[in-house]
């Protein structure tokens, strides 16, 4: 079996104990297509995808199915969080650092020169919004 890279290509982890590789992400259309190929998972399924960041994000995003699990590898980034409640924080994630954004936590993140993170996201009816 051939090495899949989770920089291109996300995984599914489903019902059953299932690990499912998923198509290469393509966009932010590539969410839409994602949520209807698991829809079966329901709430229980996690996304697991991987990103080096060199620029701040232009948006900000939401999953109100679950918890999502931010986790700085290498570099230094700061999530800014708006909470269900009103609330707001900022926490600096440096490499081995990890953060949790609860269902309905809108987030997002400037990056300090560059960065790289694992992301496990409850993605079923993950929203997106302009920065």
């Amino acid at each position: 079996m051939d090495p899949t890279n989770i920089f291109t290509q996300p995984l599914h982890l489903g019902l059953g104990a299932t690990a499912i590789v998923q198509p290469p992400m393509t966009g932010m259309e590539w969410y839409a297509a994602y949520g209807e190929r698991v829809a079966a998972d329901g709430k229980e399924g996690r996304l697991v995808s991987a990103y080096r960041f060199t620029e701040n994000w232009d948006a900000w995003e939401m999953h109100p199915a679950g918890d999502e699990v931010v986790i700085c590898l290498d570099g230094s980034m700061t999530l800014h969080q708006q909470f269900a409640d009103g609330s707001e924080a900022a926490v600096t994630l440096a490499a081995g650092d990890y953060a949790i954004n609860p269902p309905g936590c809108w987030h997002t993140a400037d990056i300090d020169g560059a960065a790289t993170a694992l992301f496990i996201t409850a993605g079923l009816g993950t929203e997106h919004r302009s920065r």
